[in-house]
């Protein structure tokens, strides 16, 4: 381990410890390393505290760390792939450390993940470019980026603030800088709840532009300004409506289809068959937010049903435990998703 192990005890106090507490001490190597780890006030060991129900008490370079057995093994393998990561040139912030906390639980959780060894280190799916590393924060994201990795056409489907489509725009940034592919082509469909494009001010592009937002903030996050600005000029980062697909054949390009649940079922097809020799296909979206005419049916929904089981497809299923905003973003999403839940039962029992 990075961090060194000490001593083993059992908790400091007056009676006799219960048989599923743990006390041990662990010491790191670089000092600065080591109040990068701790964070300012130690936070990011309050944060363990909060999450794990332990108690985590700096001391210099070394932290004591007492509770449940199982608890504190959760810490000590995130405090270690945190203390790794600092070793590597990275930062730990907090949504760094809450990205260890759920790793190290699901691997106790057994969730069947080949990036985690069970009671070992923890080892996170990673998103690399010259100016950023995104490390996965919940099970799902690694099963995701290991998706992109492997598979052709992935889909990550799943409610706001899980990752999907940053993940999908930073991969494909990765692909470009390594020369994997020629070109990064994003999309979404023009179709916003309560808006039309035809009463938006300017010509296509500056009406298209504010519903590709998400995906220009995602790219200027993993390239420098510059870069992203040339690229778009000389065609390299194409960001169009899903409407100027039609018709081209995508070779040697990532492709990203946003907000995919806006789709019909025609234009889906139309965008699937637009891969091209060497293409990558990434489709996200949320099946719960759909803003398509009543009656109508999602491209994506059907998209998911018909490619079930064909090869070179990967499907990837975010809940609302992989929300990785804020914690209340969680807490909505659950919200709505059982309001949603009472009406079908209740629209089901009048029928």
């Amino acid at each position: 381990m990075n961090g060194h192990e000490l001593m083993t005890t059992s908790p400091r106090q007056s009676k006799p410890p219960a048989t599923d507490a743990n006390h041990f001490v662990l010491t790191f190597e670089n000092n600065r390393y080591a109040s990068e780890l701790f964070g300012q006030f130690d936070q990011n060991l309050k944060l363990l505290e909060q999450r794990l129900q332990i108690d985590a008490r700096p001391r210099g370079n070394s932290v004591a760390i007492t509770g449940d057995v199982v608890a504190t093994n959760q810490a000590r393998r995130a405090l270690d792939y945190l203390y790794g990561r600092l070793q590597s040139g990275g930062s730990v912030d907090l949504s760094d450390v809450e990205g260890a906390i759920r790793m190290a639980v699901a691997a106790d959780d057994q969730l069947l993940l080949p990036t985690m060894e069970r009671k070992a280190k923890l080892t996170m799916a990673q998103i690399s470019t010259r100016k950023k590393t995104i490390a996965a924060r919940t099970p799902m994201q690694d099963a995701y980026i290991r998706a992109l990795e492997r598979s052709e056409l992935v889909f990550g489907v799943g409610p706001a603030g899980t990752g999907k489509t940053y993940l999908a725009v930073a991969y494909a940034a990765q692909l470009l800088e390594r020369g994997a592919v020629d070109r990064i082509v994003l999309s979404r469909p023009a179709v916003e709840a309560g808006e039309r494009l035809g009463f938006l001010p300017g010509d296509m592009k500056e009406k298209v532009d504010p519903y590709l937002r998400p995906l220009y903030d995602a790219l200027y996050d993993m390239m420098p300004g510059d870069k992203v600005e040339r690229a778009i000029t000389a065609g390299v980062i194409e960001i169009a409506p899903l409407a100027f697909m039609r018709g081209r054949t995508l070779a040697n390009a990532a492709v990203i289809l946003d907000e995919a649940q806006n789709t019909t079922s025609m234009q889906m097809k139309m965008f699937l068959t637009r891969l091209g020799e060497n293409g990558r296909m990434i489709v996200t979206g949320d099946p719960s937010q759909i803003d398509l005419p009543r009656g109508m049916k999602s491209g994506l929904v059907e998209a998911l049903q018909i490619l079930r089981g064909v090869e070179g497809v990967s499907v990837v299923r975010f809940k609302d435990a992989d929300v990785v905003r804020h914690p209340m973003v969680a807490r909505i999403v659950r919200a709505y998703e059982s309001q949603t839940a009472v009406q079908d039962e209740s629209e089901h029992m009048d029928r």
